[in-house]
């Protein structure tokens, strides 16, 4: 069953943006041409704004109580943690710079499907938006607000970690289809090693059979045994490093 948080945005201006990104989505997932490559220091910078979506949501929320009860400088903490959050949540989604937006199918369904991320997440960033206006306003309303806001951190919580599960399982697969396209590589070097060595072989062999009129040749296919032997050495170091 996915996470469902009690709280009340505007629904329809919420389900209209998140209709818009989801079709941004699946064009942009379409056009495999222009996304940016994937790297394991790419899925590294992913996972950690995931997980800053964790932290910050939670920060919000306490600064959000501690304005409410009149700390000094609480309110404006929130706010700017609150747009961290949706800098991360937007880049999370439409991808800026070397990052990549929603760029697989599990992760369109973690967001627009399954667990409703994408949903989520806007629902709460427009709910922190008017719990602070209504504490820095004439307070009509905050308390209410403030405590849709406090009930809604947890359920929250379980969809961010949900999609930084994700995230993660995509980093997994990927490392593991680069590990594989490595092994494939490795049997292509020694194939091609195989195949020099016996034509350094032949070579030598046939210089052999020249004598003198041969031994320049043979002075080459010498080099290019030399050659072979060393490809086949970092073959070999190659192979026990890809684990």
């Amino acid at each position: 069953m996915a996470a469902q948080l009690s709280i009340h945005p505007d629904t329809k201006a919420a389900g209209t943006a998140a209709d818009a990104v989801a079709d941004h989505t699946t064009h942009t997932t379409a056009d495999s041409s222009t996304a940016p490559e994937l790297s394991s220091d790419v899925f590294g910078a992913l996972i950690n704004l995931s997980g800053r979506r964790r932290f910050t949501s939670q920060r919000v929320v306490l600064y959000a109580v501690l304005a409410s009860l009149g700390h000094d400088g609480a309110a404006a903490t929130a706010r700017a943690t609150l747009a961290q959050l949706r800098e991360a949540h937007t880049t999370l989604i439409e991808g800026k710079g070397s990052l990549p937006g929603v760029f697989s199918g599990q992760l369109h369904d973690a967001y627009f499907g399954t667990l409703q991320g994408d949903k989520n997440i806007r629902a709460f960033i427009s709910l922190a938006e008017r719990t602070l206006d209504a504490i820095a306003g004439d307070g009509v309303g905050a308390p209410v607000l403030l405590d849709q806001l406090v009930n809604s951190a947890t359920p929250l919580l379980s969809v961010l970690n949900g999609l930084t599960l994700v995230y993660e399982e995509q980093a997994k697969r990927h490392a593991q289809a680069q590990r594989h396209e490595l092994h494939e590589l490795m049997g292509q070097l020694r194939t091609v090693s195989q195949q020099a060595r016996q034509i350094a072989f032949n070579a030598q062999v046939a210089a052999a059979r020249a004598g003198t009129q041969g031994r320049d040749f043979g002075a080459v296919a010498a080099s290019m045994a030399e050659v072979t032997a060393a490809m086949d050495a970092l073959v070999r170091e190659a192979s026990g490093r890809v684990v």
